[in-house]
């Protein structure tokens, strides 16, 4: 699959095909790299047919699973009649897949849900909840509700996506946050925290604020220390790819950290990270390898980013972490055992 794919991906094996309808589009340039790397492996499998969506085909075509990401884009709109329409729609699809015993698979992105959505957005969600036969987690830290049937499948590196890119060197005493910018993420408290880190280190925050109030309140913070930069923009792959390289730390001190892209790319990178501490981000310390993750208790605070930094410039640590739980291939494999899996539960042939 290219990086902008094609509609449907084949690889026949003996047999019928195993077709994979997924909820998300074919991919364009700003799709989640985890989405395109996803449809790829899992279309890699033998014997297996994937589907990007749309809703024609999701409604009017046979498969043999339905897998769904965040299945709040499907009854979400960007005006309140196609908001309408993509309800309606989805109230059919759920139907459509009742009355085909398609089993609907759910990787649990999130722990909850999203604030701020319509009642009908809920009781929409509640119904595709209610008809999901097997949840993916991405880590085993993810609670498990009784009754659910469960597969871990672990969030897959970025090696692969980034190797093309020229990698520059890191800065010393660079630290950098690179990412989508939301308020739950900490980016103001990193610069408010930075103006007490003390010596001749830098920061700087490459990504697109999700307003621009934030972005006028960073501009704000940024302003008040010398040492901080901003680029408040959508990186593109090779820029994303030139933030994280030059910096020596890249911090990231999100307020609740679960499954975090961000942390995997600055990883798969080849850059250690100062996230707050929690047993998902304990383990993966454990997983990858002394010098990798550091982690700090309660709010983050100068200290915090001093100690890192200082631990970071010593020797202690591979050229690589360990990544190789988080293999795209194995990946593959295990989706398609697990959409194997989820057909045999709700046939009743399976063990939950």
């Amino acid at each position: 699959m290219t990086r902008r794919g094609s509609s449907e991906h084949r690889v026949r094996g003996e047999g019928r095909t195993f077709i994979v309808q997924q909820s998300f589009p074919r991919p364009r340039p700003t799709t989640n790299p985890y989405l395109v790397m996803l449809a790829r492996s899992v279309a890699a499998q033998p014997g297996v047919e994937l589907r990007t969506f749309s809703w024609r085909a999701a409604l009017t075509r046979r498969a043999d699973v339905f897998h769904v990401h965040w299945p709040e884009i499907l009854v979400s709109g960007q005006s309140p009649l196609k908001k309408l329409v993509r309800q309606v729609l989805t109230l059919l699809l759920v139907a459509k897949l009742a009355a085909t015993r398609t089993p609907i698979v759910r990787t649990l992105h999130n722990l909850e849900r999203p604030s701020g959505i319509s009642r009908r957005e809920r009781i929409l969600l509640g119904l595709i909840e209610r008809r999901t036969t097997l949840w993916i987690r991405l880590n085993d830290e993810t609670p498990e509700q009784p009754g659910r049937s469960y597969e871990l499948i672990p969030h897959g590196h970025y090696r692969d996506w980034f190797e093309s890119y020229a990698k520059p060197a890191a800065e010393p005493g660079r630290v950098g946050f690179v990412g989508l910018i939301r308020r739950y993420k900490g980016v103001e408290e990193l610069l408010q925290v930075f103006r007490s880190v003390p010596g001749p280190s830098t920061l700087h925050v490459a990504g697109r604020p999700s307003t621009p109030e934030l972005a006028g309140r960073l501009t704000d913070l940024a302003d008040a220390d010398e040492r901080v930069s901003l680029d408040l923009r959508f990186l593109d792959d090779a820029d994303l790819v030139t933030n994280v390289r030059k910096a020596s730390l890249v911090v990231l001190p999100y307020r609740e950290m679960h499954n975090s892209g961000g942390v995997l790319t600055a990883l798969s990178l080849d850059r250690p990270v100062l996230v707050p501490s929690n047993p998902v981000t304990e383990r993966l310390a454990e997983e990858t390898g002394p010098g990798w993750v550091h982690r700090y208790d309660g709010d983050l605070d100068a200290n915090d980013i001093e100690r890192a930094l200082a631990e970071v410039s010593t020797a202690g640590r591979g050229d690589h972490p360990d990544l190789s739980e988080r293999d795209w291939d194995d990946a593959g494999r295990r989706h398609v055992d697990a959409y194997r899996r989820a057909v045999a539960v709700l046939r009743g042939g399976g063990p939950r």
